[in-house]
């Protein structure tokens, strides 16, 4: 035998034992090529321009933003109309550094007023997350409570939040603030003592009183076998100063929430309190949201709203509504019918929806208000 002959065999047996492995057994790990990413993953990685995990000083840069357009057409007692809309256009950056810290500005847009262009400053804060358990946020900030309050409006069911938090919520909902939040197994918590001062377009004004927001929840998901089964209390008093323009005149608000998710179907209950001060009479609210995803990419969302207040005219009509009469009653229904096309998520997404809506305020002659809404929008998100 040549004596290159084994070395030659034993060259080509190397190949051969990195597959099959030591004890002639498959490696699976050694010979899985990598997943090839989606295009949606490739798209939505552009606006990341820099990302260095092992750097001890600058982990992440990343522009973020989003446009939500709309067209809708109403109709209803008090007039008909219809338009498009760009409902949110916003841009800003992120940046993660010393592995626990992020930086988030953000800013919002009005193109369809162009005087002035710039709205205001929508996030502006700085978070220290040292664990999942903890993170403190100092700065502008989102104020989460509510079930579509505390809900991105990136990732939103339905096509905009309902009218319990148009009137219960804070709808400025970037508010500055201190908050501490967190994840402990199946519990999560969120904190915060905030500005309600007077608005302004950047951290608003320190000058009318102050807000604390607390939040304790508990995911049973897996007690009974499902993806997710949150249920969560949030309570919110503000300090009852007629000088706020940046809250609703609501000293106590209350909410009880409910989230189950379990494969393609799941839905959402909420149920608020709260205790007006000034003009605002108390009110009280209940909604549910089933949902069913129809594919992987289609999903069918209904909604029903209810709001009623102890005085007259204590409850406001949603955004559209709102473009044709000014009516306030004291009982308020919804039903919402509608469609989400998911085509990269949440990140990229159309959805379509029909609602029907009844005001009354028996107080009053002809007190009962009714319309029929659709709206269908694009939703994009980086």
């Amino acid at each position: 035998m040549n004596p290159t002959q084994p070395t030659i065999l034993a060259l080509l047996a190397t190949p051969l034992l990195a597959i099959a492995g030591p004890d002639g057994k498959s490696d699976a790990k050694l010979t899985k090529a990598p997943e090839e990413k989606s295009w949606c993953e490739r798209v939505w990685e552009i606006p990341t321009i820099y990302k260095d995990a092992d750097n001890p000083f600058i982990q992440e840069i990343r522009f973020v933003g989003r446009f939500h357009g709309d067209v809708y057409q109403i109709d209803s007692d008090a007039g008909y109309d219809q338009d498009w809309i760009v409902r949110r256009l916003r841009g800003g950056v992120k940046i993660q550094f010393l592995k626990d810290f992020t930086a988030h500005v953000e800013v919002d847009f009005s193109p369809q007023q162009p005087t002035p262009f710039y709205t205001r400053l929508t996030d502006a804060y700085l978070a220290w997350m040292p664990c999942a358990a903890f993170k403190l946020t100092l700065g502008k900030q989102s104020v989460k409570f509510t079930l579509d309050g505390a809900t991105s409006s990136n990732e939103l069911l339905t096509i905009d939040r309902s009218n319990i938090a148009n009137n219960v919520w804070f709808t400025n909902e970037y508010i500055s603030g201190i908050s501490a939040s967190g994840k402990i197994g199946n519990w999560q918590y969120n904190t915060g003592f905030f500005s309600g001062g007077t608005d302004s377009p950047e951290f608003g004004n320190f000058d009318a009183g102050n807000f604390w927001l607390g939040s304790v929840g508990y995911d049973f998901g897996k007690t009974l076998g499902v993806k997710k089964a949150l249920l969560r209390l949030d309570y919110v008093y503000n300090d009852p100063n007629l000088e706020s323009t940046s809250v609703r005149p609501f000293e106590n608000i209350g909410a009880l929430v409910f989230q189950l998710e379990n494969g393609r179907w799941g839905f959402s209950a909420e149920g608020e309190v709260a205790t007006g001060f000034g003009t605002q009479s108390n009110v009280r609210a209940i909604g549910v949201m089933p949902w069913f995803n129809i594919t992987d990419k289609l999903q069918a969302v209904t909604r029903y709203t209810y709001l009623t207040s102890d005085e007259p005219n204590g409850i406001r009509l949603a955004r559209y509504d709102s473009f044709v009469t000014s009516k306030k009653g004291s009982e308020y229904h919804e039903i919402y019918g509608g469609l989400n096309y998911y085509i990269c998520g949440h990140k990229l997404k159309l959805q379509t929806g029909v609602s029907y809506v009844v005001l009354n305020e028996p107080s009053i002659e002809r007190g009962e208000y009714h319309s029929w809404q659709w709206t269908s929008g694009l939703r994009v998100s980086w």
